[in-house]
């Protein structure tokens, strides 16, 4: 497969600084992940194109060296001369240890905190004493715009295993346990047909080799009992919509004492009534009135941190763009804001009485082309096209 150039694998220009970058690897780090693709093979090949590509362009020297001599710099016998190219070989880190790099620390550590954006759930493992991980389990959590601007704490209510009070999680009453008998201990069966064995886990111990003698009354040997649990839990600010958050250890309890699953929350951001938003950046359409926009003057207009003003020239046309920088939404884990952009929309007055119309018709036949540059180059780009 051809190498792509690493500025076009992250989307930036050579001249891009450090920062933008960043910005740009943590975007499409995030769409592309494995964990939010899972068992696609374009997705995980994209992810690690992206580690290799910020891996080179975040280090000044790598990419200094890539700058001048293109991909050929981490190749053996690179930059113009032998022994083992630029850093020994070429050789790239992995690219799940420079995600967690990029993004280390941003949704904290203990207390049931989330510690990780993604995160796997490892698989269901055994042990002699029948002890057995607990099952991950998912929540659909809607926040609010403003919830992921600024951060909240939120409280969840779910129904998971908890961990069996009366026989303290070993599912027997007296600890006792006995060598399974429909495996003799082995924790497996066979099975023979013809020529072919097979051999599956003993569904009667589930792997263990051992079965509770005297089981719980409360958990039925299980070691677990079903509960309602109410879990808090805090989602860092500048979280978008389809973040999937891990809750460490707040999933199923494991079987007879085994270790809990985790909690997964996928988040799904509001529907916003003014703000729509893109990547950091939020925008908004905001009526400007007639009189304003012509003769010039300042309005207020929404943020998220409640009204600010802004000055709108003299002539402004409907479609103007005006940019409130650092008002859009934090970046995840970082302390950057995006910006705010208000697009002015001309409000035409309705409603007119008579003597109004009148002044308006008035004012209509006072002004001349020079007063409506739009409409005079229109007509103008119109006469070219029907060749007139």
């Amino acid at each position: 497969m051809a190498e792509r150039d690493y500025y076009e694998v992250l989307g930036v220009s050579k001249g891009a600084s450090a920062a933008e970058i960043k910005k740009s690897y943590r975007k499409m780090a995030m769409k592309f992940h494995p964990d939010q693709n899972p068992d696609d093979p374009q997705a995980e090949e994209k992810f690690k194109e992206l580690g290799e590509a910020y891996q080179v362009l975040s280090d000044e020297d790598k990419k200094a060296a890539y700058d001048r001599y293109g991909h050929a710099a981490f190749k053996q016998g690179g930059m113009g001369g032998g022994g083992g190219g630029f850093g020994g070989g070429g050789g790239f880190g992995d690219p799940m240890d420079i995600f967690s790099q990029v993004f280390g620390g941003a949704f904290g550590g203990g207390g049931g905190g989330f510690e990780d954006i993604f995160g796997g759930g490892g698989g269901r493992r055994r042990d002699p004493s029948g002890k057995q991980r607990g099952s991950d389990l998912r929540y659909d959590l809607e926040i609010t715009l403003e919830e992921a601007a600024r951060g909240s704490e939120k409280e969840l209510e779910i129904e998971r295993s908890m961990p069996c009070s009366t026989c303290k999680s070993s599912g027997s009453r007296g600890g006792g346990t006995k060598a399974c008998t429909t495996c003799g201990g082995r924790g497996a069966v066979t099975r023979q047909a013809g020529i072919f064995v097979q051999q599956t886990t003993c569904p009667e111990c589930r792997g263990a080799g051992q079965t509770i003698s005297d089981p719980c009354n409360d958990c039925h040997g299980d070691g677990r009992v079903e509960q309602e649990d109410r879990i808090k839990i805090k989602i860092p600010p500048g979280v978008d919509d389809g973040i999937r958050l891990r809750s460490s250890g707040n999933g199923d309890a494991g079987m007879r004492g085994g270790p809990s699953g985790d909690l997964y929350v996928f988040l799904h951001v509001r529907a916003h009534d003014v703000f729509q938003r893109e990547d950091d950046d939020l925008f908004c359409e905001v009526p400007v009135p007639f009189a304003v926009a012509a003769l010039g003057g300042e309005i207020d207009v929404p943020t998220l941190e409640g009204k600010a003003s802004i000055k709108v020239p003299a002539g402004t046309q409907g479609g103007t763009v005006f940019r409130l920088r650092g008002r859009g939404m934090p970046e995840v884990g970082g302390g950057r804001k995006g910006d705010l952009h208000i697009q002015a929309s001309v409000e035409v007055p309705t409603n007119l009485d008579a003597g109004q119309k009148e002044k308006l018709r008035e004012f209509a036949e006072s002004i001349g082309e020079k007063n409506s540059p739009m409409q005079e180059g229109f007509l103008e780009r119109a006469k070219k096209f029907f060749g007139k």
